[in-house]
């Protein structure tokens, strides 16, 4: 099930990403469903690839009272209505350079469901090419999916007093923001939407890299030796320690988590989800500003 395109082999895990055309390809596969995961969350009833099902990560993926995301008997309900067993092959992708996709595929490995793939490119790629969209509904056949034991949180996630230690201990933080969110200027910045954050600034130690750097203006990742380039030479990330990348709410981070983790094989890299809405409104934490 891997794709052989070359542009996908060089990756350190090519069985992670496929083209346009693998999805394509695969369109009529049982055994692969594609979903569409969007910042925009209607956009998918405005055309999406043929057989897609929609995942919307606010009601979706997300618990509707507590902070945190939905419950391992509910992640089997909604695989369930989506057509998706424990051996089905999930490809997602979405706007906004894979985003929320990236987002979409963490939340999946949570629950342990590691057969997971992203469409280098995302959305925009496909309408480049002129391949086809539609407003149908899929034809979805209820499946059956066992309720998850638990979920696996401290394998990819990161928790505020473990960030905390891993901070005073000087760990590998990269802050995925804007810049003006990692130097505390957006605080003061009236036209930039702040999203309930009340303190500018970021975590203390970590280094900034923003999310985005890591993909080409048509929304496929960057080659291996450029992001090689990225965090590894400018950054100065050692694959042999921890990494632990945050940025508001954990969205942006789980791009960059899926950076560090697929395209270049480090071994250890956490997203810390309550990222700076957390971190930034909590008492008592230190912060640093640029």
């Amino acid at each position: 099930m891997t794709d052989t395109d070359p542009t996908i082999a060089e990756y350190a895990h090519p069985e992670k990403l496929v083209t346009t055309q693998w999805v394509a390809d695969h369109a009529d596969d049982p055994n692969v469903v594609i979903a569409e995961s969007d910042e925009d969350v209607l956009l998918y009833h405005t055309g999406h690839i043929p057989g897609a099902v929609k995942l919307d990560w606010h009601t979706d993926l997300n618990d509707t009272v507590i902070r945190d995301y939905l419950s391992p008997e509910e992640f089997a309900s909604l695989c369930s209505s989506k057509g998706i067993t424990p051996e089905t092959t999930v490809v997602f992708y979405g706007d906004n350079h894979n985003w929320w996709a990236a987002y979409a595929l963490w939340v999946f490995e949570l629950f342990g469901h590691t057969n997971t793939k992203l469409m280098n490119g995302g959305r925009a790629k496909w309408v480049e090419e002129g391949r086809p969209l539609t407003t149908d509904a899929p034809e979805v056949f209820e499946a059956e999916y066992d309720v998850p034991h638990g979920r696996e949180d401290g394998r990819i996630r990161a928790f505020r007093d473990e960030v905390r230690d891993f901070s005073t201990a000087g760990g590998q933080l990269v802050d995925v923001r804007s810049p003006e969110e990692f130097s505390g200027e957006r605080l003061h910045m009236p036209d930039y939407p702040q999203e309930g954050v009340l303190r500018g600034g970021h975590i203390p130690g970590a280094v900034s890299k923003p999310w985005k750097a890591a993909a080409n203006d048509d929304g496929t990742f960057r080659s291996r030796d450029d992001l090689a380039a990225i965090y590894e030479d400018e950054l100065g990330l050692s694959r042999d320690e921890e990494v632990i990348a945050y940025c508001r709410i954990g969205e942006r981070s789980s791009h960059t988590w899926f950076v560090l983790t697929y395209l270049l094989g480090y071994p250890t890299v956490r997203n810390y989800d309550g990222s700076w809405t957390e971190w930034g409104n909590s008492v008592g934490l230190p912060i640093e500003k640029a």
